[in-house]
């Protein structure tokens, strides 16, 4: 019988990772393997490494591919290489009932990083609003909020991009520019970049208590206006027909799917930004890994 050729081993600016499995199908669906989703993941580098820097990156893993049961994985599992970036945070254990332990998370400064990622199986990186102060090792004040629109069927993208559309003119008014993203699932999110913690611009956010704050204060106000549209209550059962503004991604323990991320889904999808032009004119699909790449 042929003997299999030894998993190979590639050098990415000087560090050693063995690729293993290939040809393992991770979307059965498309026929999609590891091979493609470490080649879209070294190809969109330069785009999404700048939003993952510098925070720590909870991960979605696939490893036996979509069709079985992920994991959320926070902690770095054994052997994990020592030149991966890392950063410790101490959890209390309060909204887990775990108890209160260390965790040590990935911190994704480079390809190689990215490549080791993707060679495990983390379809999907999801990060908070925050970064880390590489020299104490803490979090430190957000630096951007970010707003996730998410509808209730039959609701679908166009109902997000209406909405999008009249909280970007309210963000502008508070003198937050945002950009438009679809979420590669059902919605959209929407990120606006924060000044910093000494500009008169934060001013808004400390009156209304923090960013979570302001946008559930925002997300009521549209609600008030929009009653048909939009919904700012997390109960399910008002979601049908609208579309739920998620304020909560800003509480600091929170994450959200990355720009660029795939998403592990039948079909491979990934997180793409949109310019406002194509919000406007709505009619836009969630994209396909092939259409993720080509929008870069």
């Amino acid at each position: 019988m042929p003997t299999r050729p030894p998993d190979p081993t590639v050098d990415i600016d000087g560090r050693a990772i063995r690729l293993t499995n290939l040809d393992k199908v991770l979307y059965p669906s498309t026929g999609t393997t590891k091979a493609e989703v470490i080649d879209y993941y070294m190809k969109v580098a330069p785009a999404i490494l700048p939003l993952l820097r510098d925070r720590p990156v909870t991960r979605k893993r696939w490893p036996n591919g979509v069709g079985a049961k992920p994991f959320f994985e926070k902690n770095l599992p054994a052997g994990t290489p020592q030149w991966v970036p890392r950063v410790t945070l101490h959890h209390s254990g309060e909204r887990s009932g775990r108890g209160a332990r260390d965790l040590d998370y990935p911190l994704v400064d480079d390809v190689a990083t990215l490549v080791w990622l993707a060679q495990g199986g983390a379809l999907e990186l999801h990060v908070p609003q925050w970064r880390i102060d590489r020299e104490s090792g803490l979090p430190t004040e957000p630096d951007q909020l970010v707003i996730d629109l998410d509808p209730g069927q039959p609701a679908g993208l166009d109902e997000c991009c209406q909405v999008a559309v009249v909280v970007r003119s309210l963000l502008s008014a508070h003198g937050l520019e945002s950009r438009a993203v679809t979420s590669g699932s059902k919605g959209m999110q929407m990120y606006a970049q924060l000044p910093p913690t000494s500009d008169q611009g934060r001013q808004v956010l400390a009156r209304a208590g923090g960013p979570a704050e302001f946008v559930h204060a925002a997300a009521q106000a549209l609600e008030s206006e929009m009653p048909d549209l939009v919904v700012s209550q997390m109960a399910r059962g008002l979601r049908p027909g609208r579309v739920f503004i998620d304020w909560s991604q800003n509480n600091p323990a929170k994450t959200t799917i990355v720009p660029w991320s795939l998403r592990g889904l039948e079909v491979p999808t990934a997180a793409v930004p949109v310019p406002w032009e194509a919000v406007e004119k709505g009619g836009l699909t969630q994209k396909t890994l092939a259409e993720a790449l080509s929008s870069r």
